[in-house]
Order: C-alpha cells, then sequence, then structure tokens
C-alpha cells in the first residue's frame, strides 16, 4: 500500500453482507487475537442481510464498513442489548484486514463508531474486550479514551493455550 488509497468508511448495507462474511473469514486466519478460528461467521448470507437490515431499525447498534476499491477490509460494530436494562450499553467490535494495519484505519473507524454512539444513539457505555498480549490495540484503545476494567485470567483459548483478557470501557454521553 505504497501509493494513496482512497478509504471509504460508511454503515453497512445488506448489500454488504457476502463482502462482510468473507471478510470475516479471511481475518479469523490470520491473528490468534480474534474469537473466531477456522470455523468461520457460521451465518449464511442471507441471515446477514436480515441482520443488516435490522440495525436501521435499532438506536443501540451499528456497523461499519471500509472499503478499498469497493472490497471490505475492516469492520467497526456497536452492539447493544435489546434487554431495557442493558441497553445502555455496547459492545464494541473491529476487524482490519492484516494487509492494512499499521496506516490508521483502525483509529479512524474507532473514532467514528465513538462520533455514532455520542451523536446518533441513546448509549451511555461502551465496553470491550482485548487480549492482553495485543499490545497494538490496547495502546489503541486507551488512545481514544478507553479505560481498564480487569483482566480475566483465561479469558480465550487460542492453540491450546489459555490467555488473558482485557475489559475495557469509556463512559459516554450525559447520565438522564
Amino acid at each position: 500500500m505504497g501509493e494513496k488509497v482512497d478509504v471509504v468508511i460508511r454503515e453497512a448495507v445488506p448489500k454488504d453482507a457476502e463482502g462482510i462474511l468473507a471478510h470475516l473469514s479471511s481475518t479469523a486466519l490470520e491473528t490468534g487475537y480474534m474469537t473466531m478460528g477456522e470455523e468461520g461467521p457460521g451465518i449464511t448470507v442471507e441471515e446477514e442481510q436480515e441482520q443488516l437490515a435490522k440495525l436501521y431499525e435499532s438506536d443501540n447498534n451499528v456497523l461499519l464498513v471500509a472499503l478499498i476499491d469497493g472490497k471490505i477490509v475492516g469492520t467497526a460494530s456497536i452492539h447493544g442489548s435489546s434487554s431495557p436494562k442493558l441497553k445502555h450499553i455496547g459492545e464494541v467490535g473491529i476487524v482490519i484486514a492484516k494487509e492494512y494495519w499499521g496506516f490508521g484505519l483502525g483509529t479512524t473507524m474507532m473514532e467514528e463508531l465513538i462520533y455514532w454512539a455520542n451523536e446518533q444513539s441513546k448509549l451511555k457505555r461502551l465496553e470491550l474486550t482485548v487480549q492482553a498480549r495485543n499490545k497494538t490495540a490496547r495502546h489503541l484503545y486507551e488512545k481514544l479514551g478507553f479505560q481498564l476494567e480487569a483482566i480475566m485470567p483465561r479469558g480465550v483459548r487460542d492453540n491450546g493455550k489459555y490467555l488473558d483478557v482485557c475489559l475495557m470501557s469509556m463512559m459516554i454521553g450525559e447520565i438522564d
């Protein structure tokens, strides 16, 4: 990626379903940092299309895609609960294709998620989990204002090893 490349970041739409699933399947094998492995997303294109259509009706869920030359190279999401007691909490997830690491795409997508959460949602808390060994991601989240809340020993198992997972959060919006 030596020359300048145009990246488009926008909300996902149902026609993105196939590209999103392909992105998740390929990135699951690039790194041990994801909770998904060789099994892939485990969802059909039709099921993903239905989920994407429902996102527009929600005020605590969003999925952003990053595209280069029409190909999805990154996804960033906030998933909120439908439970009235938990609707104010959004779980953040981000997946960038390894080929595009180190160019600021993760930072830009996280900034867009935080902006959406502050401007378009009723969320009051964003939270995420990240493997303790993933120092690059942890640094990004801290830089953007997330704080470490807990370290969960044996929070994930990868290649037969139990690894620590960090729970991080950010408070957003005004308290009602």
